[in-house]
Formats: structure tokens, sequence, C-alpha cells
């Protein structure tokens, strides 16, 4: 089965487990609307600073705001992996008890978004000022901080572990159980992304294309919900997948709907 064939599998296995339990899905949202806010409520200042050429307090300001949005979202992330935990062992899941456990967590939570913030910060800066062979070297850098943080949540949330020691056992993880020579996991929150953003795409331009703006602005509406939708699924089955994935790793075996054969192949290999 090839990657993007054992991607999709994964994906479907997922989203049966996210369709069985509303919660999840809710919680994905709750998260998505509460960073989305935080991040507008400090851009939008952060706008106005520059426009008035107050560019060191434009910086201040949308420093913050990221900041605070990447706390948020990562909250929300921290409530989603423990209510997927819940549904994966048969229990119903409720976003009071996901982020109960979360509020619990809050400062390996804020210590985390720093991480995250900091690190994405960098990157984009120095994506800014390289050259083709910078630009090839950190996107191979980049996926490697995805991989080595890919359990980073579920082992905050499961393990409540702070956010270097949860980045360490991240990383060992995924070496102790798939080796040194690791190139990715299967990517579904992509596949997700991509099944919403490009029928969205094609129905925002059929919409532009057919001359009727009724049509045009249903049509653009009914694509911006389903890159919505999409998204929503994508971020709750990526969730269910890296909690399964990270049991794995961490010995307890498979998990809810999925193989052994699904957990340890999803991770790829060098010259696999």
């Amino acid at each position: 089965m090839g990657r993007v064939a054992r991607g999709w599998y994964l994906a479907t296995v997922s989203l049966r487990v996210v369709r069985s339990d509303a919660s999840l899905t809710a919680i994905v949202v709750l998260g998505g609307i509460a960073s989305g806010a935080t991040a507008i409520g400090f851009l939008v200042p952060a706008a106005v600073a520059y426009s008035i050429e107050e560019t060191w307090l434009a910086g201040i300001i949308a420093a913050v705001g990221v900041y605070l949005a990447t706390l948020v979202a990562t909250y929300f992330a921290v409530a989603l992996a423990v209510a997927a935990a819940d549904v994966l062992d048969g229990r119903d899941a409720t976003v009071g008890g996901g982020t109960a456990v979360a509020s619990q967590r809050l400062g390996a939570i804020a210590g985390w978004a720093l991480v995250l913030t900091t690190v994405n910060l960098v990157i984009q800066l120095l994506r800014s000022r390289a050259g083709i062979l910078g630009s090839l070297l950190l996107g191979a850098a980049t996926v490697a901080w995805g991989l080595a943080t890919f359990l980073v949540v579920p082992i905050v949330a499961l393990e409540g572990l702070g956010p270097l020691a949860a980045l360490e056992r991240s990383t060992s993880l995924f070496r102790q159980k798939w080796g040194e020579q690791l190139v990715g996991t299967a990517s579904i929150g992509v596949l997700f992304a991509l099944l919403g953003t490009l029928p969205a795409v094609a129905l925002v331009f059929l919409g532009f294309a057919s001359g009727s703006e009724t049509l045009a602005v249903s049509l653009i509406v009914v694509g911006v919900l389903l890159a919505v939708a999409a998204g929503v699924l994508g971020s709750a089955a990526r969730a269910v997948f890296s909690v399964a994935l990270y049991r794995y790793a961490s010995g307890r075996g498979p998990t809810g709907p999925f193989t052994e054969q699904d957990l340890e192949t999803a991770v790829a290999r060098k010259g696999a």
C-alpha cells in the first residue's frame, strides 16, 4: 500500500471514530472559534499600529497575539486528545471532561505553546531570507520537527509531562519503535485539507464564472462551508490517530479500530 493510500485508509478509520461521538467535533469547533477570536483580537490592533508606522509596537502586539492564539489552540488540542482517548476506550466523551484535564495541564500547555510559537516564528523568519537551497533545508527541518512533535499533545494530555519532557519522550518513542531513518507519518490532516480545499476552489471558480450573482454567492458559501467542515473533521481525525499511535509506540498495542499493521506502517522510513 502506497503512502497516500495508507494515509487515506487511516483517515477513514479515524473518521469512523470521530463520527461515533459528537464531542470530538464540538471541541474542534470551539477551539477554532476561540483561537480565531484571540488572533483577530490582537492582529487587528497590530495592523492599526503598523498603519501608523509604529512597527515595533505592531510587532509586539502581533507576537503576543500569535502566542495566545497558539496557547488557546493547544489547550483545545489537549482537551481533544483526552476526549479521543475516551472514545477509543469505548467511553462517552464530553467537552467538559476534556477541558477539565486540559485546565489541569495549563502550565505544560503554556510552555509548549511558547516553544511552538518561537520555533514557528524562527522558521518563518529564516524562510523569508533563505534562497532555494536554504528553503529546501528548512523544508527538511520542518518535516523533522513535525515528526518529532507529533506525539507531544497526547503525551501532555495523557501523561501530564512538561513541554520539553514531552518533546523528548515523543522523539524517543519514535526512535525506539521505528528507528532513526524516518521521513514522516501518514498525513491525515493534509488529505482532509485537500478534500476540502480543492472542491471549495472549484465551486468558487464556478461561482465567478457563472455570470449569476445569486448562483455565485451560493456556490462560494457552499465552498467555504465545505472547506471548514473538512478542516474540522480532519483535525478531529488527526487527534484520534495521534492518540492511537502514541499508545502503540508506548507499548500498549493497537487501540480502538486500529490494527497493529495499521499503526506499524503509519510511519514511513527512508527507502520504504
